[in-house]
């Protein structure tokens, strides 16, 4: 099933539309084009644990993309069907070593699976960023209220503000990755966001 580009499994976020009440999956058009700039087919996941565990045996995907939008149930969120769903997804990715990459609330997400305790941080809402990361330094954007100074394996710290923030997180010998930005924003797209994306999912050439 995975003839031509090579898959990847979306998250989506939870919204609801205030004149029914629906609760809608909804998924940032910009993170298709992100995507498919960087050679894969984004295949959105919607809310639902059974179906995502379906999708990920049927599909055999390259990779697994945890995105942002909706705080974390344990954070005072509103959307339990996304945690579930997500903790399916980090699951399988897990135990067949499918590539993961959570960005933002996908990294909490992470970080909350392997027991980090997340909290609210300050200043963390800015358009641009310079953080340290993976030895060098990287301007990004920030949009989120919660966040952690520390790690615990198998996690480890691959990028950092000023402040002491974790803005970025790895794990040695497990394909995971967390990162705090969001590339799917900033535009144009940038090579170096992509050759991550593309690094990470094994599409490096």
């Amino acid at each position: 099933m995975n003839a031509g580009e090579p898959i990847i499994l979306v998250s989506q976020r939870v919204t609801v539309d205030p004149a029914t009440g629906e609760r809608r999956d909804a998924l940032d058009q910009h993170w298709h084009s992100f995507l498919h700039e960087a050679g894969f087919l984004s295949v959105p996941v919607p809310n639902r644990r059974d179906t995502a565990e379906k999708l990920a045996k049927i599909t055999n995907p390259r990779g697994i993309l945890l995105t942002g939008g909706n705080d974390l149930v344990s954070l005072g969120g509103d959307a339990p069907e996304r945690d579930e769903t997500e903790d399916a997804l980090i699951t399988h990715a897990s135990r067949y070593g499918v590539p993961l990459i959570g960005v933002c609330r996908g990294m909490q997400m992470i970080q909350q699976s392997f027991g980090v305790p997340i909290y609210p941080v300050d200043g963390h809402v800015a358009p641009c960023q310079t953080i340290e990361f993976r030895g060098g330094r990287a301007a990004v954007n920030s949009f989120h209220r919660f966040g952690t100074h520390e790690t615990l394996a198998p996690l480890d710290v691959c990028g950092r503000s000023a402040d002491g923030v974790v803005k970025a997180v790895c794990a040695q010998d497990e394909p995971i990755l967390g990162i705090m930005w969001h590339p799917e924003r900033l535009l144009p797209h940038r090579a170096e966001d992509i050759k991550l994306f593309r690094d990470h999912f094994g599409l490096s050439q």
